[in-house]
């Protein structure tokens, strides 16, 4: 039915009541449950994909650490002392 007809054939009844006071009528209730059957649907729907939605994380993997050179200084060791210019080079001989 489409609807212009319904319109056109809820309109006689229109007449028959008060024009004073407006009411939905028949045809609201008849929208107002076909929305509210609709969203039942939906909702009903909505549980059942929700129920197949797994939220358990896996368990996080420690970070691989990438093979390093062995010239390569490693942030984790103490980098080895290296003389500056102030510092002399070789050793201050003992007093003999």
């Amino acid at each position: 039915m489409d609807a212009i007809q319904a319109v056109a054939f809820a309109a006689p009844l229109a007449k028959e009541l008060d024009e004073n006071k407006v009411t939905p009528g028949v045809l609201g209730f008849i929208v107002f449950a076909v929305m509210a059957g609709g969203v039942w649907m939906l909702m009903k729907s909505m549980n059942r994909h929700m129920d197949m939605v797994n939220f358990e994380e896996t368990p996080a993997q420690p970070p691989v650490a990438a093979p390093q050179s062995p010239n390569a200084e490693s942030p984790a060791a103490p980098a080895a002392k290296r003389p500056t210019e102030s510092e002399p080079t070789s050793a201050a001989p003992r007093g003999e």
